[in-house]
């Protein structure tokens, strides 16, 4: 047991020592002689985990899948708004989201399949969206794939202006733009006074 939570640490330490790296420099820019400076580590320890960069990197990208895992509410249109909140606020504090998002978005030799995570956020959009469907929330002859594409599409852009202008500093401001524009488009009048599109407050 000793020896499986220290291997769960030494793993979790090398993906955020290559978050790091990998949120500073890309991927082209990075070496695992980079990334073991920051752990620590031996190089034996770094490939029993991970035998290459590239695996580094495909562990951070699924690293995303964390990060969709929509808030339980009873409105799954506010699921689904607090899912985008909570993926915002975790992109301006947590370098693993942050690299695995620059890992997704670039232009580079690493071969992971770059509609992957997008197609991750289109299903969990779209559950939400479908189960919000069901429950009434959502104007009837909503097409609910081209809604989930669009917002899927809409948020990536987001992200991106967001870090171009401020480096991230109002992207919670600009999602909540982004669902206040967009709910008057879909969402039935009665659950658009319901929904609260600011951020939540820290506790």
């Amino acid at each position: 047991m000793v020896r499986q939570e220290r291997g769960t640490r030494s793993r979790r330490s090398i993906l955020e020592a290559a978050a790091q790296v990998f949120d500073e420099r890309g991927y082209e820019g990075a070496s695992t002689t980079d990334i073991l400076a920051r752990t620590g580590l031996t190089r034996g320890a770094l490939y029993h985990h991970f035998p290459s960069k590239e695996a580094i990197a495909i562990a951070l990208v699924e690293a995303q899948t964390e990060a969709l895992v929509a808030p339980p509410h009873s409105m799954k249109l506010q699921a689904a708004i607090d899912l985008t909140m909570e993926f915002a606020r975790r992109l301006r504090c947590d370098p693993v989201l942050r690299a695995s998002v620059r890992l997704t978005v670039e232009q580079t030799s690493f071969t992971y399949p770059k509609r992957t995570p997008y197609q991750w956020s289109y299903e969990a959009i779209s559950g939400l969206l479908t189960e919000a469907e069901a429950q009434g929330e959502i104007l009837p002859g909503t097409d609910i794939d081209e809604l989930t594409k669009f917002i899927v599409g809409a948020f990536t852009g987001v992200q991106l202006m967001s870090q171009v202008y401020t480096g991230r500093d109002d992207l919670l401001e600009r999602v909540t733009s982004m669902w206040r524009l967009l709910l008057p488009g879909f969402a039935t009048p009665a659950m658009i006074s319901r929904l609260r599109t600011a951020p939540a407050e820290e506790s």
